[in-house]
């Protein structure tokens, strides 16, 4: 996998955001309090890798069902 391939699988705040159907600053506020699993930054943003969301959802839905 090359470098464009590595970076072109993480997900944006605005990504994110479309994902879980709320607003940018709402995923900037579940980064701040460590809600939501850390993003990088890289520039002026944030990048979230989508298998640890995958991972996080999960968890989330197991903690939800017991």
């Amino acid at each position: 996998m090359n470098l464009a391939e590595r970076i072109d699988k993480y997900l944006t705040t605005a990504e994110v955001a479309r994902r879980y159907r709320v607003a940018p600053a709402t995923v900037r506020y579940w980064r701040h309090i460590g809600y939501i699993p850390g993003g990088v930054k890289r520039g002026k943003g944030w990048l979230y890798d989508p298998d640890l969301l995958d991972r996080w959802d999960a968890e989330q839905e197991s903690a939800g069902a017991a």
